[in-house]
């Protein structure tokens, strides 16, 4: 019994691990919210440049990132009480995030170093046979129905109604539409889709080693 826990623990943690770094990944993942000021024609929305749309998100960013950041002040989005709540919210969930990245992290090495030692990797193999599969249905789920999943993710994360953000008290809703949140969901599942294909990879290569060493 203690053998198995200690197993389901270790795949929890691999897990873990790979969601948070996925996150960790999407999230400061610049580029793509780069890419969408002129696919989604921000720009216009706000009349605004895009070097002056990049500063702000940056500034939010930077907010959101670090522990000692503890007021945060767009120079050109001016924001609610409730808006500035709701990313104190986003806040925590950042920290919560990288939190459970390094303790899952530390976890899943060692677990990796156990299964290594007894010849285990097989169990590797197949897991992430499995999860191969897993992004490829959400990614198409958010592709169906994006909006009740970005609503349903909202109302189980926050228990309250901060985020419904109004553009004429907090304005950086415009800088920030729906459809970026989508592709930052899509590349977060792709980020664990390549995690996972990686994973494969390097599993099945030290199953092989071990089965060549084995008479």
């Amino acid at each position: 019994m203690r053998q198995k826990i200690f197993s389901i623990t270790g795949f929890i943690m691999i897990s873990l691990f790979i969601l948070s770094l996925s996150i960790a990944v999407t999230i400061n993942f610049t580029p793509l919210y780069s890419f969408d000021i002129d696919y989604l024609e921000i720009t216009e929305t706000l009349k605004m440049p895009k070097e002056q749309i990049s500063t702000n998100y940056r500034i939010l960013l930077n907010y959101l990132n670090m522990p000692w950041i503890a007021k945060l002040d767009m120079p050109d989005f001016p924001s609610s009480v409730s808006g500035l709540f709701h990313f104190t919210e986003v806040k925590k969930l950042f920290m919560l995030d990288y939190l459970i990245l390094i303790t899952s992290g530390i976890g899943s090495f060692w677990f990796m170093q156990y299964l290594n030692r007894e010849g285990q990797y097989w169990r590797l193999l197949r897991y992430f046979q499995w999860g191969i599969l897993l992004p490829l249905g959400v990614v198409l789920a958010l592709l169906i129905n994006f909006d009740v999943l970005f609503v349903l993710f909202h109302q189980v994360f926050f228990n309250n109604d901060a985020w419904l953000f109004n553009p004429s008290t907090d304005p950086i809703i415009l800088a920030l539409p729906e459809a970026f949140f989508m592709h930052s969901f899509i590349l977060a599942f792709g980020v664990i889709e390549f995690l996972f294909i990686i994973g494969y990879f390097i599993s099945k290569k030290q199953w092989v080693k071990y089965e060549k060493k084995t008479p």
